[in-house]
């Protein structure tokens, strides 16, 4: 199986949102959570979807899900105290519904709504391959490393710099065994995927994502959201002229 796992037990600081969760945040009506499930349910790859969400939040999401007819949905799960966390409970609800099967996991944000079909494609394709699929971006700017002094301590080539992005992809067993053992070690707040694996010795390997694939935290982000989804919209219609 190909299981997307959907994170969404953020709670929108950055955003300014206090009332309302920053994925639950409507873009022309529609809840940007909404935007990022619809990709991953109607791409032909995709088995299944589990998603990890603000307890307070799952009978609003379990609303949403019925009236957008989002079909893959097979389980919705508490959030963790940290980002991690709440990844780990959706990995083992993920492991339920796979029924021992060998399974491809597609770790996302809940708010990075922007990905295409040909992103998850080349997810799967290079976990298969590979074992992992991290996707990046290319870095823009030149990246400084600095020290807890703030002191600048070396400078790396942009053509060797990627930015992290999602999906981030691995087969489950592998995954679930390093949050075992991050776990074991007292270890519960790591930032992401690719860095857990990274600190126990997987190898990670890179997907070229969309350039407009940016997580939706900050309000200058759901301005861009609404720039891309709008000239979307007008190519669709100058196409069809």
């Amino acid at each position: 199986m190909n299981i997307a796992v959907i994170f969404a037990g953020g709670t929108g600081q950055r955003m300014h949102s206090k009332d309302v969760p920053k994925q639950f945040l409507k873009m022309h009506k529609k809840p940007i959570i909404i935007y990022t499930l619809e990709i991953f349910d109607n791409h032909p790859e995709i088995d299944a979807i589990v998603i990890s969400c603000v307890g307070s939040y799952i009978e609003y999401l379990n609303e949403l899900i019925y009236k957008y007819r989002i079909e893959k949905v097979k389980k919705i799960v508490p959030g963790g105290e940290t980002g991690q966390m709440s990844i780990f409970h959706g990995l083992e609800a993920a492991k339920e519904i796979s029924n021992g099967e060998n399974s491809i996991v597609l770790i996302h944000d809940g708010v990075r709504p922007l990905i295409n079909d040909k992103v998850i494609s080349d997810n799967i394709a290079c976990v298969k391959k590979n074992g992992s699929a991290i996707t990046t971006g290319t870095v823009q700017e030149t990246i400084l490393v600095v020290n807890d002094a703030e002191l600048i301590e070396s400078v790396p080539e942009r053509s060797h710099s990627r930015v992290a992005k999602a999906p981030q992809s691995f087969w489950l067993n592998d995954i679930l065994n390093a949050h075992y053992q991050a776990q074991l070690d007292g270890n519960r707040n790591y930032i992401d995927s690719c860095t857990l694996m990274k600190s126990y010795g997987y190898k990670l390997f890179l997907v070229d994502g969309p350039s407009e694939n940016i997580k939706i935290t900050t309000p200058s982000d759901f301005f861009i959201m609404r720039a891309v989804l709008d000239a979307q919209e007008n190519q669709q219609l100058f196409l069809g002229e």
